[in-house]
């Protein structure tokens, strides 16, 4: 069984890496209808669309601007998420999102962070660099 360390992990913005990551994550999920009818003694389902969306935790870098500030609110970008790293034959998982949310918090005793929201817009793709 294999296992990876989340430090060489990236997700980049098409194929500019975000800058400062601290942690990331994708849920990928799918809807179903019923289609139980009169007779039948369970419940019954159909798998219909699929769907994703994710977050990004960094530490907050406003110089990182083909990274961090191309993630503005509202924007529609191709995302690649590399959770064993982006060397060749590694998994990346693709897909088109659109920014959702983006929050800044700052401490006096800490490191200024920020978390980034997206909506997926299509499907999520799972291939290799």
């Amino acid at each position: 069984m294999a296992t990876f360390l989340g430090k060489e992990g990236t997700v980049q913005v098409g194929s500019n890496a975000i800058a400062e990551i601290r942690s990331f994550s994708i849920d990928e999920s799918i809807d179903v209808v019923e289609d139980t009818s009169m007779g039948d003694s369970s419940k019954t389902y159909k798998a219909t669309i699929k769907d994703f969306s994710g977050s990004v935790d960094v530490l907050y870098d406003d110089t990182d601007t083909n990274g961090q500030t191309a993630l503005s609110v509202g924007s529609s970008v191709t995302l690649n998420f590399a959770p064993e790293g982006i060397t060749s034959g590694k998994v990346k998982l693709s897909g088109d999102a659109i920014v959702t949310g983006k929050s800044v918090t700052s401490s006096f005793d800490g490191l200024v962070e920020s978390t980034i929201t997206v909506q997926g817009t299509g499907g999520l793709t799972t291939g290799t660099y």
